[in-house]
């Protein structure tokens, strides 16, 4: 069965291919092309389709970068070679790309580090002779999330690897780790004064040209109205405190709990990952070689904005860094302090510490595949074939008036879902937002929010997106696995956060909107809640009622057959 499942997406897919070779440049002639039409979303609207559908994400962004690569050669095949390899080579050759990477492999020899070194199991043993209960598991990862606010992909890594001994050991499904890692990662840093994001943000806002806008005033003002993050947040609290699970969650969770599963289903990427340790280890081999790295990513990151030349401020540099550079310089101070640390304290060798490196690189070798996919298939989709031309007419109809916030939060969204990038897709947007001269209203600052929130929203369900990509390797989850049982519940505080803006284009005030996108987010949970219990309440019902008939079919198949046995002996 599942052979003829994969043969019927098999041969669509190759007669699609086919149908659109033979078509298609019909209709794209020298003059007109796909680049800055909606053909142009076409690469990866088809590498997710393919994603959800064969659960092979490899294969999935393959296609979607040769289809991609296809449709701007417009289908000439020595074109599209020399399409693919300059998309790879200008992605992961780009400097910010390869910091990325880099900090990604001294963040996984680290984590061998620490693991070698007991550390890790240390302090998962001392976690859970004081986390009795599934809820407190849960709460501990979400306030770890929320304390480690710098980075989202040094969030996602980090609180991954130091609670996941106490998830498995509550029996928390991987699923329901990465959703509160990815929940607490990009959520957190982008409603974050001090986070990589913010810089990000600021730096956008700054290149308006705008004398009268600070950027950075701008981005603290802009918190208030950003629901998504807000209201994702929310739902993390309710969630754990009223055990509310739907969609293929409460399926990850329900094994978890019953039957031991962590998994479910799917390949287990992560799973050959040996993590050694010894009986030296201290929970204080984890906390201290953590904080260093976290104040040497902010000095990394302060660094490389400017602030050792003594010209410029503390907000100013963390406005102009480049958090690439940043982490980078973080990770690297937080390594060569973590082995001095380990020989002072004798409780690894330093040929112990070496084995860690190639071991560290093979644990982010799944991690990095993917990024430098994702980032290959978003290049051939943004710079080759200009996706964001597509949607500037929408953006530019001064019909829209008061629905600009709402509009802004769906194009965002699909913008960011589609190329797996929310600093790209605010990158972009936020120009179109922020007016060239005069200060700023409260309409256009909600509009601000807005195009934060759906870039958030669109990167946090997207399956090519980094941010969810290192959660599902910070919880060492399938990925497929992590964006399917995320997805519900993403959608779910996206439908109230666009009520929200939808509100807030008539109502531009935080203090009305806050407390009213709270209570609608809380309301709906509520009524989720109420729904599934009658639901569950329904199946047990028509379950007994299935029992009883049977039971009552026994006795009379048993009188009938006895019957039968008299008749037969009086004959």
């Amino acid at each position: 069965m599942k052979l003829t499942h994969k043969l019927i997406i098999l041969g669509s897919t190759v007669g699609v291919a086919i149908l659109a070779m033979i078509f298609v440049p019909m209709v794209w002639t020298e003059q007109a092309s796909a680049v800055g039409t909606v053909f142009a979303l076409l690469p990866p609207v088809v590498a997710i389709a393919l994603a959800l559908i064969t659960k092979e994400v490899y294969f999935s962004l393959f296609v979607g970068i040769f289809s991609g690569a296809l449709i701007y050669a417009r289908f000439n095949f020595f074109t599209m070679i020399d399409t693919t390899v300059g998309a790879f080579t200008n992605s992961i050759g780009n400097a910010y790309n390869i910091g990325i990477l880099i900090f990604l492999v001294i963040l996984g020899i680290i984590v061998v580090l620490m693991n070698k070194a007991g550390g890790s199991r240390a302090y998962g043993e001392w976690a859970i002779k004081r986390i009795k209960t599934r809820k407190g598991a849960l709460l501990s990862t979400f306030g770890l999330g929320c304390l480690i606010f710098v980075d989202d992909y040094f969030n996602c890594l980090t609180v991954g690897n130091i609670m996941r001994p106490v998830t498995d050991k509550h029996k928390i499904s991987r699923s329901k780790l990465s959703y509160i890692i990815d929940s607490t990662a990009a959520p957190i840093c982008i409603i974050a004064p001090i986070s990589s994001w913010a810089a990000a943000v600021t730096g956008v806002l700054g290149e308006v040209g705008n004398t009268d806008i600070n950027g950075f005033t701008t981005f603290l003002a802009s918190i208030p109205f950003n629901f998504y993050a807000i209201l994702t947040i929310v739902t993390v609290v309710v969630m754990t405190l009223l055990k509310i699970d739907f969609g293929p969650m409460k399926r990850h969770e329900k094994n978890a709990m019953e039957k031991g599963d962590l998994y479910t289903e799917g390949e287990l990427p992560y799973a050959g990952v040996a993590e050694e340790y010894n009986s030296k280890g201290r929970v204080m081999d984890l906390i201290v070689p953590v904080l260093v790295l976290i104040v040497a990513c902010i000095f990394g990151m302060l660094y490389s904005g400017g602030i050792m030349t003594g010209e410029v401020s503390f907000i100013d540099a963390f406005a102009n860094c480049d958090a690439s550079v940043g982490l980078l310089i973080g990770s690297i101070i937080g390594l060569l302090f973590t082995i001095v640390f380990y020989l002072v304290r004798g409780v690894l060798s330093f040929k112990e510490m070496m084995t860690a490196i190639p071991e560290g690189f093979k644990a982010m070798v799944p991690a990095i595949l993917i990024l430098c996919l994702a980032w290959t298939l978003c290049t051939i989709t943004g710079d080759y074939l200009n996706a964001s031309a597509c949607v500037e007419p929408i953006i530019n109809n001064p019909a829209i008036g008061k629905f600009i916030p709402a509009v802004f939060f769906l194009i965002a969204l699909g913008i960011a879902f589609a190329t797996g990038t929310s600093w790209g897709t605010f990158g972009m947007l936020l120009l179109f937002v922020i007016p060239s001269t005069g200060g700023l209203t409260n309409e256009m600052l909600v509009a601000v929010s807005a195009t934060m929130a759906g870039a958030v929203c669109g990167d946090h369900i997207s399956p090519i997106s980094d941010t969810t990509i290192m959660a599902s390797a910070g919880g060492q989850c399938n990925h497929i696995n992590h964006v399917k049982t995320q997805s519900p519940y993403a959608l779910v505080v996206a439908g109230v956060s666009f009520v929200c803006y939808f509100i807030a284009g008539f109502l531009p005030y935080w203090y009305v909107m806050l407390p009213l996108s709270i209570t609608l987010m809380v309301g709906t949970l509520l009524l989720i809640k109420v729904l599934m219990n009658k639901r569950e309440a329904n199946e047990e019902l028509l379950a007994v009622i299935n029992n009883s008939t049977v039971a009552q079919d026994v006795p009379v198949e048993t009188e009938e057959v006895v019957a039968e046995t008299v008749d037969e002996k009086e004959e």
